[in-house]
């Protein structure tokens, strides 16, 4: 790290942050000055997504839950449905469970200390600190990514702010800076600078309130910090999903509550090395869902990417001729396409879904 040689105070770090957030930041976002719920619920959503892309799900989000005991009375399935789309699905069903403990711990009413938010699901440090000082006003330093990378350069430190050494230094410094007074304005403008000016590409540091005292800045070290995670090659996966079509209707399974698109409804898929010629994909669908099929359609294959890895999707179209009447497999259901458009599904299947209904109208 180079030692920035302007040492600013605190103080005047805060200052300035402030100021600028009051001039220049933003103010119109439908989640400030809400109650706590609404509060809880945006940072939820802001979590790894930006804030143009949470604010339509938001107001449907809340205009559908528009309390914690709606949202703690409602089944999971309809949670998801809501969230279709935003991704990281994990975090809605960490969002309903919450609103389950707080309606059978705290009766419906939203924990105010630190400790017993950072004990609910779903919610880290930084989040726990941003809620506590929008809805309370509490002196709690947040350090998301946004944070993480101005005060990287703000103090010119080196090192990936994902590494646990770097992140311990980040808080340390998130702590330091932290204000007195004003502490959800000054939350606020760090959000604000992170996003607005001191952003990954093109920073625009000349009309930054921060630049004078900016270690990376002053050092011309800006495009060099933070420094970027270490480069790792994603493994890659194939799937092949399996649109199974009887008139209006789709076959679709929910997936299990853990791993990829958990509690959503996707198609069948299976591994392509299953579906061989020993068993092709018609004799597949009649040993398993005991379904028979005709004209079998491959659509092209598409690459969805997670977090961790690639996945190759191979989509087959198979028109069923007999749908039976009980499903063999547990956890599936038949919908009628346009229903399955409001279920629960992730983004590639609502693609899927969307393409197929495309073709139906050119018929």
């Amino acid at each position: 790290m180079i030692k920035n040689r302007n040492n600013p105070r605190s103080k005047l770090f805060a200052h300035r942050v402030i100021d600028w957030q009051q001039r220049h930041g933003r103010h119109g976002l439908p989640w400030q000055g809400a109650d706590v719920y609404r509060v809880w619920l945006s940072e939820i959503m802001l979590q790894q997504t930006q804030v143009v892309t949470v604010i339509p799900y938001y107001l449907r989000f809340v205009a559908r839950f528009p309390t914690i005991a709606v949202l703690a009375s409602d089944s999971e399935d309809a949670v998801l449905a809501h969230w279709s789309g935003l991704g990281y699905y994990s975090r809605a069903r960490n969002l309903h469970r919450t609103a389950q403990l707080i309606m059978q711990r705290y009766e419906g009413k939203f924990p105010q200390h630190f400790e017993d938010i950072l004990a609910l699901p779903g919610i880290g440090r930084s989040t726990a600190a941003a809620i506590s000082a929008f809805a309370f006003h509490e002196r709690c330093a947040i350090l998301d990514g946004n944070v993480k990378r101005l005060l990287a350069r703000y103090h010119a430190i080196e090192g990936y702010t994902g590494e646990k050494k770097i992140e311990a230094q980040l808080w340390q410094q998130a702590e330091a800076l932290l204000p007195k007074r004003n502490v959800a304005v000054y939350t606020q403008g760090l959000m604000d600078l992170g996003a607005l000016i001191c952003t990954r590409s093109k920073p625009q540091c000349p009309i930054c309130p921060l630049q004078t005292d900016c270690a990376a800045y002053q050092n011309e070290l800006v495009t060099q910090l933070p420094t970027p995670r270490p480069r790792k090659v994603l493994p890659e996966k194939h799937s092949t999903f399996l649109l199974l079509l009887n008139g209006p209707d789709i076959l679709l399974e929910k997936r299990p509550g853990s791993g990829i698109w958990g509690g959503l409804w996707c198609p069948p898929h299976v591994d392509p090395g299953l579906l061989n010629e020993a068993q092709d994909p018609r004799a597949y669908c009649l040993q398993y869902f005991g379904t028979e099929t005709i004209h079998t359609l491959a659509l092209s294959t598409f690459t969805h990417t997670f977090t961790h890895f690639k996945l190759h999707i191979t989509p087959l179209l198979l028109q069923v001729i007999n749908k039976p009447k009980q499903i063999q497999e547990a956890g599936m259901a038949w919908l009628n396409v346009d229903d399955a458009l409001q279920a629960a599904i992730p983004t590639p299947v609502r693609k899927l879904l969307q393409e197929i209904q495309t073709r139906r109208r050119a018929l």
